[in-house]
């Protein structure tokens, strides 16, 4: 019976990753047998040596009886992922009856969805109206964390808005975090995410440098694919526009003392967005900023928190009334060579020089000021692999580039990152309002973009032109959209 009662259990638990309804067969029998046995043997084992302790306020053993409040399409389960079988909890409870409740992480398992009774119309897939984060989808992902309990059941809602405390610590610290990826559409009509894994990683690192909770990333990415596959029909099927998603923590304790955070919430909104480049990768302007820092050695720059980005508000602004697009940080620490070179706004950046006896295509290293994107890893896998040029993560002083650009040995500036994908980048102003003039070739540029799937992974015919944009630009197209079979993308449909 206690054998029985026990691979009950473990056919609910994610050790075995079985199916969500009770009522089907374990996946594998052989296995769950063999760990019911184990679990026996542990239960057993714990109780006797609880017995005959004799301090036996001090056992080490914890087990999850709280059930989750509410009903859903799913079963009722414990938050931590156990569902409820009433004998079973109550021969549990008889086997183990020194019980203390365990704090709870996020669990796919108990995923409530609620659907909304109000459907918005689909936006019309038009590259200039469909803007960048302006329109935003009809449900939302959302589950609070508290200390010493956990988290909550995570929950699929139609969007609403949310009530924060006015001394929540997110208002008055910026204890907030979050990260930027997409959902595509391949030809057949199946959703794909790219390379979400890392993202969860730089969500993970960013929460732990604000004290907001640790989460687990796996079951987390699940509830987002299940957020995605309800949200299916915003994502647009065409080539160029995506779902973008925006997963957030925000520290919600409500607290005025600078303190770690005992409060917290994760919630994901979705937003469909069209083509970064509507006609075509369009080239822009960067402003050279050297009076303000984005980041600081021993700072956050590596983390995607909300405190990078809020001070970057007024560069941008200042940069754009000089008739530029973004920013180009480049920390001054007077040495001879000129500044560091950092970010550009919202992008990694990428220098493309024509060295001795070949080229060398330069991105500043992850030294601490450089957040890891993910499509800049991306680009450095790619150029790596097309064995033509050196790639190297390395310091790169601004003198570097006006030396370069001097004697024509600059071919190439282009910045990365989920929203843009690749961006061109033909001119450097300065605060002097001279400007360093960077070639970029249309032409060649959609040569490469109009190439069919695969095709652009194949080194280059002697005939063809150059430009290491256009050509990347398809390559990164073609994996985000499943046209070239890779393990960077991700299908999600069930």
């Amino acid at each position: 019976m206690l054998h029985r009662s026990a691979r009950k259990l473990l056919a609910r638990t994610h050790v075995l990753q079985c199916p969500l309804w009770s009522h089907e067969p374990l996946l594998n029998p052989v296995d769950s047998s063999a760990a019911a046995a184990r679990v026996v043997s542990t239960l057993t084992s714990r109780t006797l040596d609880r017995d005959h302790s004799s301090n036996s306020d001090n056992v080490g053993y914890h087990w999850p009886i709280t059930p989750r409040k509410g009903t859903s399409w799913r079963q009722q389960s414990y938050s931590t992922g156990f569902q409820k079988v009433g004998a079973l909890q109550q021969g549990m409870a008889e086997m183990v009856s020194h019980v203390i409740p365990m704090p709870s992480d996020i669990r796919y398992a108990d995923l409530i969805v609620k659907r909304s009774d109000h459907l918005q119309e689909k936006p019309s897939l038009d590259p200039l109206g469909l803007k960048f984060g302006a329109l935003y989808t009809d449900h939302m992902l959302q589950v609070s964390w508290k200390e010493g309990s956990g988290w909550t059941a995570p929950s699929i809602d139609p969007v609403a808005p949310m009530t924060l405390h006015p001394c929540a610590q997110v208002l008055h610290y910026g204890s907030c975090c979050f990260e930027g990826m997409k959902a595509y559409k391949d030809k057949d009509q199946h959703l794909r995410l790219f390379r979400p894994d890392m993202n969860m990683d730089r969500l993970s690192r960013s929460a732990a440098c604000l004290t907001l909770p640790e989460f687990d990333k796996v079951e987390l990415l699940e509830c987002i694919k299940e957020l995605v596959r309800v949200e299916r029909d915003w994502v647009p099927a065409k080539e160029g526009f995506s779902l973008y998603i925006r997963p957030t923590i925000i520290g919600t304790h409500p607290f005025l003392g600078l303190s770690p955070t005992r409060e917290a919430m994760l919630f994901v909104v979705l937003s469909p967005v069209g083509p970064y480049f509507p006609g075509g990768l369009k080239p822009i302007k960067l402003f050279v900023e050297t009076e303000v820092v984005r980041a600081y050695p021993g700072g956050v720059g590596d983390k995607k928190v909300g405190g990078n980005y809020a001070p970057t508000m007024l560069p941008q602004l200042r940069s754009t009334q000089r008739g530029c697009s973004q920013a180009l940080y480049v920390l001054q620490d007077g040495h001879p060579g000129g500044g560091i070179v950092g970010e550009s706004g919202a992008m990694n950046i990428f220098f493309l020089f024509q060295q001795e006896g070949m080229m060398e295509l330069v991105t500043p290293p992850l030294n601490g000021l450089i957040l890891p994107g993910v499509t800049r890893d991306t680009i450095l896998t790619i150029a790596r692999d097309f064995g033509n040029m050196k790639v190297s993560e390395r310091q790169l002083r601004f003198g570097e580039i006006e030396d370069a650009a001097k004697t024509g040995r600059l071919l190439e500036v282009f910045g990365t990152g989920t929203a843009c994908a690749v961006q061109p980048v033909t001119g450097l102003l300065k605060n002097d309002n001279t400007e360093i003039t960077i070639p970029f070739d249309s032409e060649a540029a959609a040569h490469w973009l109009a190439k069919l799937p695969g095709m652009a992974l194949a080194q280059p015919g002697t005939d063809e032109p150059f430009s290491l944009c256009g050509r990347l630009t398809r390559i990164l197209l073609d994996y985000q959209y499943g046209n070239v079979e890779s393990p960077w993308s991700v299908p999600i449909d069930p």
